[in-house]
């Protein structure tokens, strides 16, 4: 493992991996009637969403350079109004070729939320900006 020096190192330096956001778009239908999930429910499916993308593209520079932020990592969580919002979504990230993760529960095989894998800002924003913040 490398020391904490070099995995904590670039926190306060301005740079492109001080830029990488992950965005994790959580269904905001899940919180209120009729389904009115727990709380913490919803929170475990954005963390599964997170997790899921950051390990599928574990390899990728921008993925590694996220990681390696440690407590500077930057997460957007955005609300989608229900699961063809979130699924439509995940078709426009496809057709862009976005790194992406829709994560399903099992087993109602139901689409609760989307991660992207960390990335510039820049380079994915524009598909997202229709979204607004989870509350």
């Amino acid at each position: 493992a490398a020391p904490p020096s070099r995995l904590y190192g670039n926190m306060a330096a301005p740079g492109a991996a001080a830029a990488l956001v992950q965005y994790v778009v959580l269904r905001g239908d899940l919180v209120r009637p009729p389904r009115s999930w727990p709380l913490g429910a919803v929170v475990a499916q954005a963390c599964h969403a997170a997790l899921a993308a950051a390990h599928a593209h574990r390899q990728h520079p921008d993925t590694r350079a996220y990681l390696e932020l440690g407590g500077a990592m930057r997460t957007v969580v955005l609300e989608a109004p229900d699961e063809a919002a979130l699924r439509a979504l995940a078709e426009t990230l496809k057709q862009y070729s976005i790194d992406h993760e829709v994560w399903t529960e099992q087993p109602e095989n139901v689409a609760t939320c989307l991660a992207l894998r960390p990335y510039p800002k820049d380079q994915v924003h524009q598909h997202l900006k229709k979204f607004k913040l989870l509350k």
